[in-house]
C-alpha cells in the first residue's frame, strides 16, 4: 500500500487536512487535528489513500467504503479534542484501508 500514497508536500496550516483549518466553526477534533502536526499528517495520509482507494473499486465497493468512512469519522469526533484518541482512531482506519486495498480483486 506504501506504493500508493504519495507524500504531500505541505505548505500551510489552512490546507494541511482534509478540511479548512482556518472555518470560523470546527469541532474539537478538527481542531486538535490543526493544532497537531502528526494528526494533520495522518489526516493527510488517510484522506490521500481513502481517495486513491475509492478510484480502485466498482460501484458497489466504492459505497460501503464510503459508509464505512462515514462510520469512522463520527468515531474520530467523539474523541473530541483527546489527541491520543484522534491518533488511534487513525491507526485504526489506516489499518481498515489497508486491509480493503490487500483484498481487491486483481486479474491473474
Amino acid at each position: 500500500m506504501a506504493a500508493v500514497v504519495c507524500l504531500i508536500a505541505v505548505t500551510s496550516r489552512a490546507e494541511a487536512a482534509s478540511f479548512d483549518c482556518d472555518a470560523a466553526e470546527l469541532a474539537a477534533d478538527e481542531k486538535a487535528i490543526c493544532e497537531n502536526r502528526k494528526l494533520n499528517d495522518a489526516d493527510v495520509r488517510m484522506v490521500t489513500t481513502f481517495d486513491l482507494l475509492s478510484g480502485l473499486l466498482a460501484m458497489g465497493a466504492r459505497g460501503t467504503l464510503q459508509d464505512q468512512q462515514a462510520a469512522w469519522l463520527k468515531e474520530r469526533q467523539a474523541c473530541g479534542g483527546d489527541a491520543d484518541c484522534i491518533g488511534r482512531a487513525y491507526e485504526k482506519r489506516m489499518l481498515e484501508l489497508d486491509q480493503a486495498y490487500k483484498n481487491i480483486s486483481r486479474p491473474l
